[in-house]
């Protein structure tokens, strides 16, 4: 008599898969959004008519006052699409959990996670990097403040704590060091380069303050 096989051992193909592997995929992959095209044998219709490789969606992305339009997976972090696909590697790559701060870039203004994002749900938005902040040679009033305070010891951070920081400075947070500290709480520096930091942002406040940056 023929032992039927167990699920374990059962090969999974495009038309026979269960609810409990669907939901694993979806869990894996981020849920509905990515599901689907991820699934074996699924080839989205809109997608192979454009040519775009099955499981990709083609996304446009506005970074640093420039449209870039890429092919992603769509489980792409909106910072490794930065990273690896746009070649912006100021933006660092460190816990990616959304703890330390490192990869802090400006979402319309407004700071954001970058490896906490997919960056197929940031598409039409203005993402700004540390590599947006530079006007010609003239640095961000920030990024001067960081080298004339020496407010960074081995760098790794520093992106972060300036994305933050201007974000911080922009949102009237920065009236006070422990208003500074509390608002910069998300941006962590092993270095303990803190002080520093403060002081910088207080320059910086100032410096836009008066008009002498921005």
């Amino acid at each position: 008599m023929e032992v039927p096989s167990s699920s374990a051992d059962r090969r999974i193909t495009g038309s026979d898969i269960t609810r409990r592997e669907l939901i694993g995929t979806a869990v894996v992959t981020g849920g509905a959004l990515v599901g689907g095209p991820l699934l074996p044998g699924f080839i989205p219709e809109a997608a192979a008519q454009a040519g775009t490789p099955p499981g990709t969606l083609d996304l446009a992305l506005r970074v640093n006052g420039t449209d870039h339009h890429l092919t992603l997976d769509p489980r792409t972090t909106l910072l490794d699409a930065l990273r690896e696909h746009l070649h912006l590697t100021g933006s660092k790559k460190g816990c990616g959990l959304g703890q330390c701060g490192a990869c802090t870039v400006l979402m319309d203004g407004k700071r954001m996670k970058a490896c906490l994002s997919l960056a197929a749900l940031v598409e039409g938005r203005e993402i700004t990097t540390i590599e947006g902040l530079v006007r010609g040679e003239q640095l961000h009033p920030l990024q001067a403040a960081f080298i004339e305070r020496d407010a960074f010891q081995c760098g790794y951070c520093t992106p972060g704590q300036i994305m933050a920081g201007v974000a911080c400075i922009n949102e009237g947070h920065a009236g006070s060091p422990e208003e500074i500290r509390d608002w910069m709480s998300g941006n962590l520096c092993r270095c303990g380069a803190y002080d520093n930091i403060v002081a910088a942002i207080q320059d910086a406040a100032r410096a836009i303050g008066s008009g002498r940056g921005g």
